[in-house]
């Protein structure tokens, strides 16, 4: 049985809602306040989704939060004059300031505008992308979890290297390009209709609103979030100008797009070959949507794990997603990379140091127009492959 989800407008929103399970039993669930802001604080820091739907031009994101309570100066000397609830990025490099209230609190209706607007006004001009890279660090740490890790969702799902992707929160900040969202289990009408406003007025920057409902039952809760702010006009306007992600990749637009860059018939063959390789091997082919380079990652999901193994990417190169592989369980210790190294370098054009275990070395595409360089580079996959171990 397929559950389907129903969109309703937020004057339609019911008291309860009910939940038919597989074995055809209703549950209902009734509309509960948040015991406190904390709590739905909590739940936006677990699960940013709930920040996804049509919050965005391009799809749901990925979202990655940086950092709780981020600090931001008035001033750039200043360590930090305003708390900000929550700063996330998502996979287009978007900075989003994320301001969370209950609608008992009476500073929802004007005073969480004017905080807001200082957070972003001053968050452009005060905080660099270092600074975000070291809340992030900060908040890893304390969590015991890796950045690159943490990295890893969202660098995928934009097709670009860490590197790439920093350097877009940069610009995007020095842009203006930003995300402001008030979250609040109800949002006024008063609240709505000045982010509405804001949001038609303020051009790249995006103004939005995201009331979350929570309704509570014997299994759990479920959260029903439903976005406010974007207007016709606003998309109108926004339509052209704020748009920092390309669609999805295919082979037709990769294959144009290599040939936009000089690539020639060897080298796309290459990339058709490799992507063919992956579908054959029953890999599931990722595919990026970067603005500026687009890419496809062949990727083997074996049982609870999922290994990227490189990347065919339309600036002509093929990137090694060692550094996403490493941290694996089955090649921690490095043996079955280090094998895989060594049957890579016999090809000629391909020369990966034993210090890249850990990174994303790449190579030029035309190493691959010899089919039997090909052949080689393919062959040394499938015996990777073969060597890493069954899933129990």
């Amino acid at each position: 049985m397929t559950n389907r989800p129903v969109l309703l407008s937020v004057s339609q929103m019911p008291s309860s809602i009910f939940h038919v399970d597989d074995l055809g039993q209703l549950t209902p669930l009734h509309e509960t306040a948040f015991d406190t802001e904390q709590l739905l604080q909590e739940l936006l820091a677990r699960f940013p989704s709930v920040l996804s739907g049509e919050a965005t031009d391009a799809g749901a994101p990925a979202w990655l939060l940086v950092t709780r309570e981020m600090r931001v100066p008035d001033d750039a000397e200043g360590g930090g004059r305003w708390s900000l609830d929550h700063l996330f990025l998502d996979h287009r490099a978007i900075p989003t300031l994320v301001e969370v209230k209950r609608s008992t609190d009476l500073r929802i209706r004007r005073e969480v505008v004017g905080q807001m607007l200082d957070y972003a006004a001053n968050a452009v001009a005060y905080v660099p992308v270092e600074r975000i890279q070291e809340a992030l660090r900060n908040r890893c740490q304390a969590e015991g979890v890796d950045v690159s890790e943490v990295l890893r969702h969202v660098l995928a799902a934009s097709g670009q290297t860490e590197e790439e992707w920093w350097q877009l929160v940069k610009t995007n900040l020095q842009a203006g390009r930003v995300r402001l969202v008030f979250v609040a289990d109800v949002i006024p009408p008063s609240l709505r209709r000045i982010v509405e406003f804001l949001n038609e007025q303020m051009d790249p920057a995006d103004v939005l609103a995201i009331e979350v409902r929570q309704y509570v039952g014997p299994g759990g809760r479920t959260l029903v979030p439903t976005l406010l702010g974007r207007t016709a006009e606003s998309s109108r306007r926004k339509a052209v100008g704020s748009a920092v992600s390309g669609p999805t990749w295919t082979a037709t637009t990769l294959e144009m797009a290599l040939r936009e860059a000089g690539a020639s018939d060897g080298e796309c063959a290459a990339a058709t070959a490799l992507r063919e390789w992956a579908e054959t091997q029953k890999l599931r082919v990722w595919w990026g949507s970067g603005t500026t380079i687009g890419s496809f990652i062949p990727v083997l999901d074996r049982g609870s794990e999922s290994y990227q193994l490189f990347s065919v990417r339309t600036n002509r190169t093929v990137e090694l997603q060692f550094q996403w592989l490493i941290p694996k369980l089955a090649l921690k210790d490095g043996t079955l990379l280090g094998a895989l190294r060594i049957r890579l370098n016999e090809i000629s054009g391909i020369q990966v140091p034993p210090d890249r275990l850990a990174g994303r070395p790449s190579f030029p595409l035309a190493a691959l127009e010899d089919v039997a360089s090909r052949s080689a580079f393919l062959a040394a996959w499938d015996a990777f492959i073969a060597e890493l171990p069954t899933p129990v």
